[in-house]
């Protein structure tokens, strides 16, 4: 089995205009990736400006979620010390993301089976009991990026909501970066489909090499931007 050892860390808190900066791109991109589709100019007058197209209000609701949620520093550097506490913090991070929502049931666990395409994700009834394994499998993990692409990957792949699981997991997978004072990963347009496709390739074929590479990347792409 192939190792793949630490990058060096990339320290970064951005502070002021950066700091907000970061987190409406971190929101835009991730709803974009979950075909939450705005034009840039009109999505940041959805944020900074409350300007609410009259024909998609669910979605505005999702954008604007995902920012508050994203563009907190203090709840960004929140993370679960047990497997108690990671339920509740995902179930708070869900309600806050998609309260808009209604019909979603923000903040409650599925409960009933929900699929992409052929994949078929764990049952409603094995939820918790997944999410427990897979915290025992986190807790032993050091590195902030592994630990980041571990926290991602187990939510995506339990899926324990009927809506909004992309999103909650990549908010935690971002709060273990912040957390550690580094830069977050962001997924740009141009780079959704391999992220997509990466995420498949483990999930139906167990190859995990193209999501590490994958997240590995948008580490190091928003590490370069100014």
């Amino acid at each position: 089995m192939r190792r793949f050892p630490p990058e060096p860390a990339r320290l970064w808190q951005p502070t002021g205009r950066a700091a907000i900066n970061q987190a409406f791109y971190e929101a835009y991109f991730s709803n974009f990736i979950e075909d939450t589709e705005f034009a840039v100019d009109e999505a940041s007058a959805i944020v900074f400006k409350g300007v609410i197209p009259p024909n998609r209000p669910a979605d505005v609701h999702d954008v604007l979620g995902t920012f508050r949620l994203v563009s907190n520093p203090e709840e960004m550097k929140r993370l679960p010390k047990n497997a108690d506490i990671f339920l509740d913090l995902l179930r708070q991070r869900h309600r806050l993301i998609m309260e808009g929502r209604s019909e979603k049931s923000p903040g409650e666990f599925k409960d009933r089976p929900n699929q992409a395409g052929g994949f078929v994700f764990v049952a409603p009834d094995d939820v918790v009991g997944t999410l427990n394994r897979g915290f025992e499998i986190y807790q032993r993990i050091t590195e902030p990026l592994h630990r980041a692409m571990f926290m991602m990957f187990l939510v995506s792949e339990v899926h324990p909501f009927a809506d909004g699981n992309g999103r909650v997991a990549r908010v935690m997978m971002n709060a273990e970066l912040a957390a550690a004072q580094q830069v977050r990963v962001l997924i740009p347009i141009v780079y959704r489909s391999n992220y997509i496709s990466a995420l498949r390739a483990l999930s139906t074929n167990a190859w995990p090499e193209p999501i590490i590479k994958t997240l590995a990347f948008a580490h190091r792409y928003v590490a370069a931007i100014p």
